[in-house]
């Protein structure tokens, strides 16, 4: 959803739902082919007036002999995708590019290899508080002409700001996540006799349902924290209103407020039923987020969970199962706990490290079209370039993610703990990632997680 404090609208949080709710149309239907036949509009697919080629929409200087080094956590098949870009960046230009494999929290990563004398030439962060991090540590280079030529022409005002510190554009937001899903085992609600919700409290009556049926109805990513935290996001959103989340990330009200009370209780009714969740409290625990979703898909109708709750890059992990998106494997917008079912999303920006012709050319092409449409083809991506074509999407479910977000406009609401300190929002074992996991084991002690989760925000702001 957004920068805070910045006066967004309910009513955009409304039409990005509204959007959405055609994701769970498309799911629902079954589209899971690849016709182009719809959402073609501006972009890769047009070529431009100089009449060169669809494929090349952005210039790029002449790097031979260049070596450029690229930091992510990214693993796996998002690694793999992308690498394809990077590779394409290296016919066009000449350089060399090496993917450096990175941990969490990257912004640690990048302390010992900046102190070593050894930062990379570009950083692809996953916080905007990591951005404004390494700002004020200097580390941080401007965007330069080129490349906000390019946000310019293909991003929102909304995704532009998210990369700017103190009006001055560092970041260029290539991979957006939309979420605010929940990706389903069709075979298991079809057994079971389930249907789609689209409130909190239908969502639990569904749930009741797949569990009568044999089947555990919710698969949860426990070990890793950061799943927790958009749990509670998405709740706290609709439940508590765009303005409250806005006051909440800055840290504006505490955590001991009685929205956070209200949005931990609702949550505890999912947790508070270790019935409902696969392999219990214990067992959700022990799950790290790729395998919550695997085990959605595999084993047929009686999976270990039949729904799973994540962003619209779990595409890549059912990519590792024999699961179809669209036939087997279908999505819903986020229940509904207030009004209007809530549009949380996420993203990884590049940043160059060195004030190097090729880390600019880097971020330049990043923000183009062309880069785009390389990981959108390849599935599990969603772009904040609103001039790709849709098209370049591998299937229905995809496209209508992406549709939603870019139909969001600038009325979107960005992840609540990216926008915050990384020692409180963004470290394993630690703030709110610890005080979650912590709920998910106790989640009738609201009081005490309030508490804990006060004392460690208020130590973080202060440092």
């Amino acid at each position: 959803m957004g920068t805070s404090g910045d006066g967004r609208t309910v009513h955009g949080t409304r039409r990005a739902a509204v959007a959405l709710a055609a994701v769970g149309a498309l799911a629902l239907s079954g589209c899971g082919g690849d016709s182009d036949d719809n959402g073609k509009g501006s972009g890769s697919g047009s070529g431009d007036s100089t009449g060169k080629p669809a494929a090349v929409t952005v210039e790029l200087p002449k790097l031979d002999g260049e070596k450029i080094q690229v930091a992510a956590v990214w693993t796996g098949a998002e690694q793999a995708n992308f690498t394809k870009v990077l590779t394409e960046f290296e016919k066009r230009t000449g350089a060399t590019v090496t993917f450096v494999p990175a941990q969490d929290p990257i912004v640690n990563f990048l302390g010992t290899k900046i102190a070593g004398g050894s930062p990379p030439d570009v950083a692809m962060l996953p916080q905007v508080g990591a951005i404004q991090q390494a700002v004020e540590k200097k580390w941080a280079k401007p965007a330069g002409p080129e490349a906000k030529a390019q946000l310019a022409k293909n991003y929102g005002k909304g995704w532009q700001d998210l990369g700017a510190v103190d009006g001055e554009q560092y970041a260029v937001y290539f991979k957006a996540a939309n979420k605010s899903l929940v990706w389903y085992n069709n075979a298991a609600f079809e057994n079971a006799g389930a249907s789609v919700p689209k409130t909190w409290k239908e969502f639990l009556s569904t749930a009741e349902t797949v569990s009568a049926s044999g089947v555990t109805p919710v698969s949860v990513g426990g070990a890793d924290g950061w799943t927790l935290t958009d749990w509670f996001e998405n709740i706290y959103l609709s439940q508590a209103g765009p303005e409250k989340y806005d006051q909440l990330a800055k840290h504006e009200i505490k955590w001991t407020d009685p929205s956070v009370k209200d949005a931990l209780t609702t949550l505890g009714e999912l947790f508070g039923k270790p019935n409902l969740i696969a392999g219990g409290t214990d067992g959700a625990l022990q799950t790290e987020f790729p395998a919550s979703v695997t085990q959605t898909f595999t084993g047929g109708d009686q999976p270990k969970g039949a729904m799973v709750f994540e962003g619209d890059f779990v595409g890549v992990n059912i990519g590792e199962t024999d699961a179809k998106i669209g036939t087997d494997a279908k999505v819903f917008p986020f229940p509904a706990v207030g009004a209007d079912s809530p549009v949380v999303t996420g993203g990884d920006a590049a940043v160059a490290l060195k004030d190097t012709k090729g880390a600019q050319a880097l971020l330049t092409f990043l923000a183009s079209t062309d880069a785009a449409k390389i990981w959108a083809e390849a599935g599990g991506f969603v772009s904040p370039n609103k001039s790709l074509d849709l098209a370049a999407y591998p299937n229905d479910v995809q496209r209508g993610i992406a549709e939603a977000l870019i139909a969001a406009g600038d009325d979107f609401r960005f992840d609540m703990s990216d926008q915050m300190p990384q020692s409180f929002g963004g470290t394993p074992g630690k703030g709110e990632w610890k005080s979650l996991q912590d709920f998910l084991k106790n989640p009738k002690d609201v009081a005490g997680v309030q508490q804990e989760l006060e004392a460690a925000a208020a130590k973080a702001y202060k440092s």
